[in-house]
């Protein structure tokens, strides 16, 4: 029961890992309105955010993964439990934070560029539980 527990962690953070990016990125007109910047630097500032945020929380988890599910191949259930975290987490922001405003809705493209990154990031957590699982030669902790 413990190798569950650790598994959904690890689950959640991957979740949170998506999440913080692609609220970041539906909500542009909305920080802008709150903050008063201009358009193009919430982008750069956003796209930096997501950068920082995708590499510290890839490097904790790779750290969480070697020293709880150390080669271990129920870790590979990672890369489908993080959606129905990841579903949890949009309810609960659209529920605490509506969009009240139509300006605050994001443009045509938002909803192709989400379904692309969504597309392409179970990819991306099985490449790196498979970097985890298969390279780690000792246990880090």
């Amino acid at each position: 029961m413990n190798t569950f527990w650790k598994l959904n962690v690890i689950s959640v953070l991957y979740a949170v890992m998506i999440f913080i990016p692609i609220e970041l990125f539906i909500n542009v007109s909305r920080i802008s309105r709150l903050t008063g910047w201009d358009f193009d630097v919430i982008n750069k500032v956003i796209g930096v955010s997501a950068i920082v945020s995708v590499i510290l929380l890839s490097a904790f988890i790779h750290y969480l993964t070697k020293a709880w599910l150390y080669n271990r191949k129920s870790s590979f259930w990672s890369v489908l439990l993080w959606l129905p975290y990841l579903i949890l987490f949009i309810f609960i922001f659209a529920s605490l934070f509506p969009i009240t405003k139509p300006a605050d809705k994001g443009g045509p493209g938002d909803g192709i560029l989400i379904l692309g990154c969504l597309i392409l990031y179970p990819l991306y957590v099985l490449l790196l539980n498979a970097f985890i699982t298969f390279t780690s030669d000792e246990k880090t902790v």
